[in-house]
């Protein structure tokens, strides 16, 4: 049985696209059919000949169809695995991988050494090795493939929506490991970016909404390589009809605040009926917005070869072809089962003949578009219109946000096939190789749910007509939710007094290496979401609790740094150094926003509370600044004045407030423990307490203190230190003197430790180089 298939797209006729999905190209050996001459292909579920003469079909043989497979002569083949690095190149690490492209994966061999990339195709398809220069490498994303999270993509340019290469791995550790190589090799030369930095560079307009819209599909693992999760833009424009497109008029514009299926009223009734009436798991739309049928429907006159692979060598029905802007549109809007949000015939393909006749050709534009690239320009300037501007958040909310899923998505009629959303399968369970096959091919081919990047509603963009003196220099971060809207767990006095109950029911929740030494210092958002680490590595890192990701490396110096904090706000993350010096680092703008150069010797430990910076230091001081942050005031950098400085005779090496910020006490290298009046600048105790370095210092909520190396002191009945040479968390006793619980920890000494104000959740860093998240389990 032969399968005939005819391709005169591309100069080199075959194609992995006459691959059947989870099919693999293996090799290719000369050889002779009838009287042709050409190259076999050697694919694991056929076998394909290619014939030199271009007027000569390709021919398909699907193994399952041979009944024999006999030997005729000695053929080598011409494969070649090249030994393709530098014998002066270090190799971090090697693995089984695949090469990403629309339609198609290409299995291989992936390493990665001190300066270089290469993938190498077992079949040697399209070049036997592709390589890309580390010092090239501008971006590389996490991404989902599948619905699972397996591939990495790696972009050599700032803005470009395609990038150089897209891996699939076999296993995620070798992603993940792949990626901490490349993120090493990068955090002294590329500025991470966050969503929320995005979004805040967007809402002052230094990235246009097309950039942002950009940067947010990049971040939500859409890719130009995988057709099932290719970028996704709104429709903007409502107006097909008018011979002038008036941007000035509201009515000109699509309502950004539903979805394409919510904006016919009968057909969202239709709809809200037949959900209403569906047995769970329910759904609103029986079609995605985005699916690789959508994407090729949009694109099947410059890559009709995917069509075709698609449509198993077929073109589609004409009349369902994209044949008109208008057209289109309209069947968004009526359709049945057209949700989509959002060419030229120059190959001059024959596309068929529609039903009155007529050839599809070129697509028909609306009258107000003189020529396709008018027709794109306007398009252009309705995207960056004011009323798009003020209105993209809506949209942004319905795709990437907090109206994608659960209460508020039905509520905002947004809700799809479950198979479309992360974690709607779980491929891994499917032990049947062909349901397996099956169930990838419908989420492949049905579409998927963008990566949720927003928990709360996007904050619109501040336009010029609404832009304000007031708003220009607000001290408020525009991203931060109002108190009011967030959700707070308990404080009372009893919650607190349940937590430590049961504190000696610490669980270890996870455990991530980011850093290259051993961490010095922990502060967390308010939210809980942004966790900053600084180490003696010399570098601030920020990572993401919700996506498990690193987001930021900032180095200030090639000295470490001790310890770091949040200003109220969440807006300014401050670092002490080694270098003497105190770096004020900006989130929203991720750039370092001021420099205090205050102490003649390392800065060991800061504090904050109240407008005022506490900083100790090796040279024996600890000062008392009255500052006031640049994001809090008009100007750019920050405003500060000694107010105190509290003398000691050896190196202070940590500081504590009390909850009042009237007592500081302080530790030094030689043991002896200090507690100063703050009101007065005076000394008041003076305590030869230990025999080498205070690591540590803290006061209960009466003000008694508590010592790290020491239980006989405070006024509660448990108290959590942690035990700095073994890595162990312990939790003692006071009243009873003795250790009630030993948690084991980290490898090596634990070096910070931070704790929730709800006392149930903590995260430690350790010498080993790892921050571990710990969570009490009641």
């Amino acid at each position: 049985h032969e399968v005939l298939f005819c391709s005169a797209f591309s100069k080199f006729r075959f194609s992995l696209l006459l691959l059947n999905l989870e099919e693999y190209y293996f090799e290719q050996h000369t050889a002779n059919h009838i009287q042709n001459k050409g190259s076999l292909k050697i694919c694991s579920k056929s076998v394909i000949f290619e014939p030199d003469v271009i007027s000569q079909p390709i021919i398909k043989i699907p193994l399952r169809d041979c009944i024999k497979i006999g030997k005729h002569g000695e053929n080598g083949s011409n494969r070649h695995f090249a030994k393709f690095q530098s014998v002066s190149e270090k190799l971090h690490m090697e693995c089984k991988a695949e090469m990403v492209t629309p339609l198609v994966t290409n299995p291989g061999h992936v390493c990665i050494t001190d300066t270089n990339l290469y993938f190498q195709p077992l079949n040697g398809y399209p070049k036997p090795v592709v390589q890309i220069t580390l010092q090239d490498v501008r971006r590389i994303y996490k991404r989902r493939h599948g619905l699972m999270p397996l591939g990495l993509e790696v972009f050599c340019t700032e803005d470009d929506l395609c990038s150089d290469i897209y891996l699939k791995f076999y296993e995620p550790q070798d992603r993940d490991d792949l990626y901490f190589y490349i993120a090493t090799y990068l955090e002294h030369h590329v500025a991470e970016r966050t969503a929320e930095s995005y979004t805040l560079q967007w809402q002052r307009g230094h990235l246009s909404n097309y950039q942002y819209l950009l940067h947010l599909n990049n971040l939500a693992d859409r890719s130009c390589n995988d057709l099932s999760q290719y970028p996704v833009f709104p429709w903007i424009i409502n107006d097909y009809c008018s011979t002038e497109l008036d941007l000035s008029n509201p009515g000109t514009f699509r309502d950004l605040s539903r979805p394409v299926g919510a904006l016919n009223k009968e057909r969202l009734e239709r709809l809200l009926t037949r959900y209403q009436e569906m047995p769970e798991p329910k759904f609103m739309y029986g079609s995605h917005y985005s699916s690789p049928g959508y994407v090729l429907f949009y694109l099947v006159r410059i890559a009709p070869e995917y069509m075709l692979c698609l449509q198993n060598g077929r073109f589609d029905n004409a009349d369902r072809m994209f044949n008109s802007i208008a057209e289109t549109w309209k069947n968004c809007l009526d359709g049945a089962t057209d949700f989509k949000e959002v060419g030229i015939n120059s190959l001059k393909l024959d596309l068929g003949k529609r039903q009155g006749g007529q050839m599809v050709d070129d697509v028909e534009l609306p009258p107000w578009a003189r020529s396709p690239e008018d027709f794109l320009q306007k398009s252009k300037d309705a995207l960056e219109s004011n009323y798009v501007s003020e209105h993209l958040h809506e949209w942004i909310d319905l795709i990437f946000g907090y109206k994608q899923k659960g209460s508020d998505a039905v509520e905002a009629h947004n809700v799809f096939h479950p198979l479309t959303y992360e974690g709607g399968v779980d491929l891994n369970s499917i032990e049947d190789p062909d349901e397996k096959v099956a169930m990838l091919t419908q989420i492949l081919e049905f579409g998927q749910t963008p990566k949720q990047l927003f928990v709360t509603p996007h904050p619109r963009r501040i336009t010029p007509k609404l832009k304000t003196v007031t708003q220009a220099c607000s001290p408020d971060d525009p991203t931060a939710d109002s108190p009011g809207e967030e959700s707070f767990e308990d404080l009372t006095e009893e919650s607190k007094s349940l937590a430590w109950n049961n504190i000696t029911k610490l669980q270890l929740q996870e455990q991530y290496k980011i850093h290259k030494e051993a961490v010095t210092g922990i502060a967390v958002s308010c939210n809980g979401s942004s966790v900053f680490t600084t180490s003696q590595d010399s570098t601030l890192k920020m990572f993401s609790k919700e996506s498990k990701m690193l987001q930021r490396s900032i180095s200030f110096s090639n000295m470490a740094l001790s310890s770091c904090l949040l200003l109220p706000g969440d807006a300014t993350v401050i670092s002490s150094s080694w270098d003497n010096n105190v770096y004020f680092y900006s989130i929203a703008f991720a750039r370092r926003q001021d420099t205090l150069m205050g102490h003649d010797d390392a800065v060991s430990k800061i504090c904050w509370h109240d407008n005022r910076l506490y900083s100790a230091s090796w040279d024996s001081t600890v000062k008392v600044w009255s500052g006031v942050p640049a994001e809090m005031t008009c100007t750019r950098r920050q405003q500060f004045d000694m107010l105190a400085e509290l003398e000691h005779d050896v190196s202070v090496n940590t500081i504590s407030l009390n909850a009042a910020s009237t007592l500081l006490v302080s530790g030094t290298k030689e043991g002896t423990v200090n507690i100063w009046d703050l009101t007065t600048a005076t000394i008041l105790h003076q305590i030869p307490c230990h025999s080498g370095t205070v690591c540590d210092t803290a006061f209960s909520p009466g003000s008694m203190i508590l010592f790290t190396t020491d239980d006989n002191w405070g006024n509660q009945n448990y108290y959590f230190k942690i035990e700095k040479n073994s890595g162990e968390l312990l939790v003692w006793d006071l009243l009873g003197g003795k250790i009630s619980e030993r948690i084991q920890g980290h490898a090596g000494a634990v070096t910070c430790i931070w704790m929730n104000e709800q006392c149930s959740s903590i995260i430690t860093g350790g010498e080993d180089r790892q921050i571990m998240f710990w969570k009490l389990q009641y």
